[in-house]
């Protein structure tokens, strides 16, 4: 019979002892928000690859149907957080590197308290969703003031103007702009069923903040509309005699409506003019009108018009709310036509046009 002390020792050999690495291993991606990583053999301060944090922000963003703009602006984001703290390993990034970065951005770079807010979302993002690390409230950083802006506005006789010297193929988004108040991306993402004819309204889908809102057509460009259905009409016929693979459609739709890409009732209002080539697909698509060809074509137009005005296409979006208010339309009923969330957004439209209240008081009883 073995002793105690016997039994004891053999107890302690290392080949009873349960070892960590017997155990299975999971492989952790991110460090858990408590953990304060110091350098290691696996983390690299600097030139470590940020491969896996570009693929896992690309699907945070499409898990969220968030739109190509926004993962856009997080990806450049991205790309100048990482040349700052020198491509350091995820792993490593800490609150003070968020803080250095934003404090280069206003102290250094002096970018505008738009831009700083901007920084802030997506690296936000970034920490929160993409790397699981709970970020904590910004402290100790200088934030840039917003100013206040009063937008500048077109005169009607200025809008018509730059629609004279427009092209044929431009003036049509242009009056939707201004007719609706529609921002460009807005305009140039409808789809012919976001038309209704019959009562005279458009549906914006998607629109800013993932809103949809339905807006009163311009009776006066009705026969153009019109003409238009008849032009994407003809040009679907022909996609389709060419063997086209159809409109680009969001990944759920396209998805769950596989042939909803050749579907008349889904083709862009305004079209590209070319079809796209997709490589992964070995197939072609057709876009919308590239947002950049109605920027040129509104600066050409304004510059041969002569105006003195710095005018963009959101300018048409600007005139369209200060020109309700100036006829006295209900700062609400132009809040729910703007698809703002925030009324306080919609008044600064009030400084844009002539004040018109009167200042002396007068009896109701004497009123006309």
């Amino acid at each position: 019979m073995k002793s105690p002390e016997k039994i004891q020792a053999e107890l302690t050999q290392p080949s009873m002892l349960i070892s960590q690495q017997d155990e299975p291993v999971v492989e952790q991606l991110y460090p858990p928000n408590n953990y304060v990583a110091e350098p290691q053999g696996e983390y690299k301060q600097q030139g470590a690859s940020w491969a896996h944090v570009y693929e896992k922000l690309q699907a945070e963003i499409k898990l969220r149907h968030y739109s190509p703009k926004t993962l856009s602006t997080y990806q450049s984001w991205l790309r100048k957080f990482q040349k700052f703290v020198k491509s350091k390993d995820s792993g490593l990034l800490t609150q003070q590197d968020v803080k250095d970065f934003l404090t280069e951005l206003l102290v250094t770079k002096k970018v505008a308290a738009s831009t700083q807010n901007q920084a802030i979302n997506a690296l936000l993002f970034l920490y929160k969703q993409v790397l699981n690390i709970e970020f904590g409230e910004i402290k100790d950083v200088p934030r840039a003031k917003r100013k206040p802006h009063v937008p500048v506005v077109l005169s009607r006789a200025e809008i018509d103007k730059v629609l004279v010297y427009l092209p044929e193929l431009y003036v049509l988004p242009v009056q939707l702009l201004y007719g609706c108040g529609l921002r460009l991306s807005e305009c140039l993402n409808l789809r012919l069923q976001d038309f209704n004819l019959d009562v005279g309204r458009v549906t914006v889908h998607r629109g800013k903040g993932n809103k949809d809102r339905t807006l009163p057509l311009p009776q006066s460009i009705m026969e153009a509309i019109q003409a238009q259905f008849e032009k994407v009409s003809q040009l679907h016929d022909a996609d389709l005699a060419a063997g086209y693979a159809g409109v680009f459609l969001p990944d759920e739709i396209e998805q769950k409506y596989k042939n909803a890409a050749k579907e008349l009732s889904w083709q862009w209002f305004f079209p590209a003019k070319t079809l796209t080539f997709v490589e992964k697909e070995n197939t072609y698509r057709r876009y919308y009108l590239h947002e950049t060809h109605l920027q040129k074509a509104i600066r050409t137009a304004v510059k041969r018009a002569k105006l003195t005005k710095r005018v963009s296409a959101h300018m048409f979006r600007h005139s369209f709310a200060s020109h309700l208010i100036q006829v006295h339309y209900d700062i609400r009923t132009v809040q729910e036509l703007m698809g703002h969330a925030n009324v306080k957004t919609t008044m600064i439209y009030l400084k844009t046009v002539p004040s018109l209240t009167l200042k002396e008081a007068q009896s109701p009883l004497d009123f006309v």
